[in-house]
């Protein structure tokens, strides 16, 4: 992971200034949408890097440590080493950036992270992310999202993944937004926190630029779309104003954020023009697992099925690319 953002204070004036050109984004979100993308050996490198910045995730009412622990294997080998040996990148370093679970998941993936032999106290090679602070809604008692952090974190995870509770932005209540999140941020400790906004559920562009200044400014590490269970989820105008606002807040600090979407991101040709905006709007910088992550649960078998019609010409039969 890279190096924390302290946060800063907050600055409600910077905050109450903030004006969203809607028609321009909109513009800026199809014209990104329609680039042509990279095609033969240039895709299959897009998408493994692709894969490296996933974090595979599974929040389900039906998790099992029995599921956990093959998407746990998945994640070390998410894609068939034969067919990495036929694009010659047998690298070991082709791993996803995290699997993502709910925090009674936790110790079942330091488990067979732990058999595998890719996961250390803080999580280098297959990081854990626990969702936390009452995932989805943000809705329980303060007292009980605080704990579910610190839980996660006892139980071994390396990122936590919060959620804000949107009934403070759309109150326009930052600063009861900001002692929140500066309060989830000392709970993580020294883990990486990753900041959901929710923002199918933040009424417009605006409080959705605001709601990532402020938890920017609270000390999050990442700041990301979606639960995933929204009924809106990651959408390119919404990705725009979030990475405008990290760039901006990059130049104004020197602080680098990262960012993640997630919820709907299933396709190989979405996940190219997610890096696509990445790298237009903020950079090589922001291509790799330290600044950007996909949160997805069915993208990687798509992109496995590309790379493998990349190899050999066909798609592949579903039991040709089993879960683990």
């Amino acid at each position: 992971m890279s190096s924390r953002n302290p946060g800063s204070s907050l600055d409600l004036g910077w905050v109450s200034r903030v004006a969203v050109n809607h028609p321009a984004v909109l513009r800026r979100a199809e014209q990104i949408q329609s680039r042509r993308t990279v095609k033969k050996d240039w895709q299959a490198a897009w998408l493994l890097r692709a894969v490296t910045c996933m974090d595979l995730t599974t929040l389900s009412g039906d998790d099992t440590p029995a599921s956990v622990h093959r998407l746990c294997l998945k994640a070390k080998h998410p894609i068939r080493e034969d067919l990495l040996r036929s694009i010659k990148m047998e690298d070991p370093d082709v791993v996803t950036g995290a699997v993502c679970v709910y925090p009674a998941r936790v110790t079942d993936a330091v488990k067979a992270l732990k058999d595998a032999g890719c996961h250390i106290p803080v999580g280098i090679r297959v990081s854990i992310s626990a969702v936390a602070t009452g995932f989805p809604a943000g809705q329980t008692p303060l007292k009980t999202r605080l704990a579910e952090v610190r839980a996660a974190v006892d139980d071994g995870a390396s990122e936590i993944d919060i959620v804000i509770n949107r009934t403070l932005a759309l109150s326009g209540r930052w600063r009861e937004l900001y002692e929140e999140i500066r309060m989830f941020r000392e709970a993580c400790g020294e883990r990486h926190m990753k900041t959901i906004l929710g923002t199918g559920e933040l009424g417009s562009l605006t409080n959705v630029y605001k709601a990532s200044l402020v938890a920017m400014m609270a000390g999050s590490d990442f700041i990301k779309t979606s639960t995933g269970k929204e009924s809106v989820n990651a959408t390119f105008p919404v990705a725009l104003v979030m990475v405008r606002a990290i760039r901006d807040y990059y130049w104004r600090t020197g602080v680098k954020v990262g960012f993640k979407p997630a919820g709907g991101i299933r396709s190989a040709k979405e996940a190219l023009v997610w890096l696509s905006l990445m790298k237009e709007e903020l950079g090589d910088d922001w291509l790799t697992p330290q600044l950007f992550r996909i949160g997805a649960s069915t993208l990687l078998g798509d992109i496995e099925r590309q790379i493998y019609h990349h190899v050999t010409g066909r798609y592949a039969a579903h039991h040709d690319l089993p879960m683990a």
